[in-house]
């Protein structure tokens, strides 16, 4: 396996014989873009002329490019603002792509823009969701939701909580989940990106430009909307967020998507989905931590805990597990 350095040496002599060969242009200067919660790491490759580009580096024995590529058209045949693959390397990994800016939503939202700017983003979901199609994308079934609502027994309770879980504990916890799971392979299936939050958005033209979309699935219709709403980095008034969701399910409805009839049904199944993510994001994030090294992640937790013990405490269904939270989570 070649490591950090000398990947980026290759990496820099492909992109020069892109540009030699394809794009009229050789000389630029390379320099970090971003990095990624995955083994992925991004950098700007700026011309002489001005022009730049987005090279991704992806190690394949650790990420498969293949995914981003064949979503990157999905994308844009759906009429999403997503970047355009101008030259594969799949067997080294790396990718060169259009460049949607530095404006990252994250950044750009605050209270005068957020209607304006989330507005935008449910637009876009709605186009990616009107797209679907069946069999493009894997599905979103019972075994890899139960994959990633096992990462936060594993890795969030287990290892970086050093708790293991009574049986009566870990009952309440397995029907929880299977609550949970069978909210989810309830709803309507649509396209679902599975990280669609601020972090993954850029302000452009048209805007938003979408990244990180290589982990897209056929899944429940509310997942995005909650990815949005309910982040990992910022966090809204409640107001707000239904205020969004229920805007987003009016459109969503014009739309002629397959959302619930009623909007509390809509709301629920959100809810019980946010939860879903929530507790595996708590499990992510611990194994971001202690499995790659990535120390920062661990600083949002305590906002996912806030939105999952919000969660269960409004629902009788879910209230074994909001005491569980009690007597388990920090």
């Amino acid at each position: 396996m070649i490591h950090g350095d000398d990947r980026r040496i290759l990496l820099q002599r492909w992109i020069a014989d892109v540009l030699r060969a394809e794009l009229g242009g050789a000389r630029f200067e390379l320099t970090p873009a971003s990095e990624d919660a995955s083994f992925r790491r991004y950098f700007r490759a700026t011309l002489e002329d001005g022009r730049s580009f987005v090279a991704m580096d992806a190690p394949p024995d650790r990420e498969d490019c293949g995914p981003f590529v064949r979503i990157a058209r999905l994308l844009a045949q759906a009429g999403v603002h997503a970047p355009e693959v101008h030259a594969e390397d799949l067997a080294n990994g790396f990718l060169l792509l259009s460049d949607l800016g530095t404006r990252v939503y994250l950044a750009e939202l605050n209270a005068e823009n957020a209607d304006a700017l989330m507005g935008d983003a449910t637009d876009a979901l709605i186009l990616w969701q009107r797209a679907t199609r069946q069999n493009q994308l894997p599905p979103y079934d019972e075994a890899l939701l139960r994959r990633e609502l096992n990462l936060f027994p594993q890795w969030y309770l287990a290892r970086h909580r050093g708790i293991t879980l009574s049986p009566d504990q870990a009952q309440v916890l397995e029907g929880s989940f299977a609550l949970l799971v069978r909210s989810a392979l309830g709803q309507p299936k649509v396209y679902v990106h599975r990280d669609y939050m601020p972090r993954n958005l850029m302000v452009a033209q048209p805007n938003p430009g979408v990244l990180d979309f290589q982990d897209a699935v056929l899944g429940p219709v509310t997942y995005d909307m909650v990815s949005l709403t309910r982040d990992a980095f910022i966090s809204w008034e409640e107001e707000r967020v239904l205020d969004w969701s229920a805007r987003y399910w009016q459109k969503a409805k014009k739309a002629g998507l397959p959302v619930q009839s009623d909007f509390g049904e809509f709301w629920r199944a959100l809810e019980w989905m946010g939860l879903q993510r929530h507790l595996k994001v708590l499990g992510i994030f611990a194994r971001i931590n202690y499995r790659d090294g990535k120390p920062k992640y661990l600083r949002d937790t305590p906002r996912f805990l806030s939105y999952a013990r919000a969660v269960t405490t409004r629902y009788r269904e879910l209230a074994p597990l909001a005491r569980l939270l009690d007597e388990v989570a920090e």
